[in-house]
């Protein structure tokens, strides 16, 4: 009966995955076509600015013949929605062909004049792998944090604490990177000002590469950390507080208790929830911030990459990292969604 009764929460587990990726694909496909029609809303030609190199070598009878042509082979005078299922790969090319996200061909950057997927392959990898670090370094502080503020709520560090975070919390996250680059570059020296690598530096080996970059994103993750302390210590503080006070704690202290068993095994869990709840909107946010930090700091990531393409008209590039940008709140979505069940096993994932 054990065994059976295991096998039907794993089938209700999967169906639940299976129902929400029906629904992230359902989302992804509106989204999508949102943003393909916004962009399309841009004042830019893409056939003129692959003409323009050569514009000043035609004649203008010439020029406008060959402006045309460009037109017509890029399918840019086709109706809205047969461009978006070309760019999607659910629609033949004016040449037959076929193309588009499905077959892992996100267009080409008219900007770097290079097809998006090797423009993007490592700014993301440089970016998934700042933030990445920067959640753990921020998860590993807040929660610690506020759990120990609420425990010892009213006290001197309780204060001092949320002081501190309210100035983290209020204060715009350049001018954090800008005073934080006065203290630890200009001022003190520590790390160095800009880049992701030293310039002009030969490395024995990957390793001696990988420390030199650890070393250059360190003060960039530093500023994304301290600026979602504020928040999230905040956030992990008052549902601490409120789980605190329920009765169930109350009824665990008279039978006993230890303090730590009371606090990590019944108020924490219980607090979980809500707390998970902020956690996307807030990961959400330090991928946002990173457009300024990557730009403020100039690291190759996606955030420069998307202003740059944004400056530049670079429709195709700019599409591609938005696309990233959607499909990393739709998984993050579906991850909170599948840990509720997890954590609360009064929330049913087969509903």
């Amino acid at each position: 009966m054990k065994t059976q009764a295991i096998v039907r929460g794993k089938c209700h587990v999967g169906k639940y995955i299976l129902k929400r990726c029906g629904y992230i694909v359902i989302v992804f496909l509106i989204l999508s076509f949102l943003m393909y029609s916004l962009y399309n809303l841009i004042p830019t030609d893409p056939a003129r600015q692959e003409l323009e190199p050569m514009r000043s070598g035609l004649k203008a009878d010439e020029y406008e013949a060959l402006y045309r042509e460009t037109r017509a082979r890029m399918g840019l005078d086709d109706p809205l929605v047969v461009r978006y299922l070309r760019w999607m790969g659910l629609w033949p090319n004016v040449d037959g062909s076929w193309s588009g996200i499905v077959e892992g061909d996100f267009g080409y950057s008219n900007l770097y004049k290079r097809n998006v997927v090797e423009v993007i392959k490592d700014p993301m990898g440089n970016t998934i792998f700042i933030n990445i670090f920067s959640t753990i370094a921020s998860l590993g502080i807040t929660i610690p944090l506020g759990i120990y503020c609420a425990v010892h709520k009213g006290k001197r560090f309780d204060t001092v604490t949320q002081v501190v975070s309210m100035l983290g919390y209020s204060i715009p996250i350049y001018i954090i990177a800008l005073v934080f680059m006065f203290l630890f570059c200009v001022l003190w020296r520590i790390f160095p000002i800009m880049g992701q690598k030293t310039a002009g530096a030969t490395y024995a080996n990957s390793w001696e590469e990988f420390v030199d970059m650890l070393y250059h994103i360190a003060l960039p993750v530093i500023v994304m950390t301290f600026g979602s302390l504020g928040g999230m210590t905040r956030y992990v503080r008052s549902s601490m507080i409120d789980a605190l006070s329920m009765d169930y704690i109350r009824t665990a202290r008279a039978k006993g208790l230890k303090e730590k068993v009371v606090i990590y095994s019944h108020a924490w869990r219980n607090a979980l929830l809500p707390v998970i709840t902020s956690i996307l909107g807030w990961f959400l946010g330090i991928f946002g911030g990173s457009v300024i930090i990557e730009n403020t700091f100039s690291l190759n990531g996606m955030g420069k990459l998307y202003w740059q393409g944004l400056n530049n008209l670079d429709f195709e590039l700019v599409l591609a990292i938005q696309m990233f940008y959607s499909v990393v709140s739709l998984v993050g979505s579906l991850l909170i969604d599948i840990s509720y069940g997890l954590v609360d096993p009064r929330v049913r994932v087969d509903k």
